[in-house]
């Protein structure tokens, strides 16, 4: 067995399985810690190098393209320091480092493992029941259903509509963008209904707002690829990439029931401004949104 240890984790390699444990040193971030150890088998790995520097060096392992729930949901948007496929090596160290990744890459070759997609997930993502509580409001994913719960800092439409519960089944996609402290991210869900119909996140009651602390928030790549994971593989997605919106067989996006979608909305958005929940201009300014992201944007 081959393996390394440091203060940032610890890869080992029996020649099928490369054991990825975090490190328990508080430098080591929150989402790796959280998510645990990953064992990738060889079969979903494309390569692996070694990165050396002055100080410190580099571990990174490359997965095959649809391996792994987690890069699928998060789409390399992972923070460097959170990314569990990278490994900082002691420049004592690099001698180890580098005789694992020769060691990989060996086997790799006895294998013949190939380096082009994988039509199924190699990897199962973290187990369920998983809740994670983000700045917008708290997600919770049991296997079958996505529950949101609103935080009292919630925009008032989101509070208004009360949870959101959304079957698995009714899931075309997740879309995940961190919080990078500069910038508010977002966790959305995509059902069949919405497709075609995107709110900003802030209003968006099928999304969570990522705007608060970043360590906390970065935990929703959790919830993100436990959905994922349980959702048909992208290779099975016929005539578009990898999550775009449905396509007809002939490759054009589909569009049955979007004019029932955006009646549907509009009645909603009534409702809320009939209670007295929405003000004057909150209704305005809300239906204009949705009315141009129907493509609808002259319409009053």
């Amino acid at each position: 067995m081959a393996e390394i240890i440091q203060r940032d984790g610890t890869w080992a390699f029996d020649g099928s399985t490369i054991r990825i444990t975090p490190g328990p040193h508080r430098s080591v971030p929150l989402f790796r810690q959280t998510y645990g150890e990953v064992a990738v088998p060889l079969e979903a790995v494309s390569g692996v190098v070694y990165e050396p520097e002055r100080r410190r060096g580099r571990l990174r392992m490359r997965l095959r393209e649809g391996a792994d729930p987690l890069l699928q949901a998060t789409g390399g948007r992972l923070p460097d320091a959170a990314d569990p496929y990278r490994l900082t090596v002691d420049a004592d160290r690099s001698g180890v480092a580098q005789y694992l990744a020769e060691e990989i890459r060996h086997a790799l070759l006895l294998e013949q493992v190939p380096a082009g997609p994988t039509d199924g997930y190699l990897l199962p993502g973290p187990p369920v029941p998983v809740s994670v509580r983000s700045s917008d409001g708290t997600v919770s994913f049991d296997g079958g259903r996505v529950r949101i719960d609103w935080a009292d800092t919630s925009d008032r439409v989101k509070r208004a509509t009360g949870p959101r519960i959304i079957a698995l089944g009714d899931l075309v996609q997740v879309e995940w963008l961190p919080n990078s402290g500069s910038g508010d991210g977002f966790l959305r869900f995509v059902t069949r209904e919405t497709v075609f119909s995107k709110l900003p996140p802030e209003r968006d009651p099928y999304a969570l707002e990522l705007w608060g602390s970043v360590r906390r928030d970065l935990l929703t790549a959790l919830v993100a690829t436990a959905v994922t994971a349980r959702l048909p593989h992208p290779s099975t997605r016929a005539g578009g990439p990898p999550g775009g919106p449905p396509r007809s067989p002939d490759g054009v996006p589909a569009r049955d029931g979007r004019h029932d979608v955006l009646l549907r909305r509009l009645r909603e958005l009534g409702e809320l401004h009939r209670e007295g929940v929405l003000t004057d201009e909150e209704f305005a300014r809300t239906k204009a949104v949705i009315l141009g992201d129907f493509g609808c944007g002259g319409l009053s």
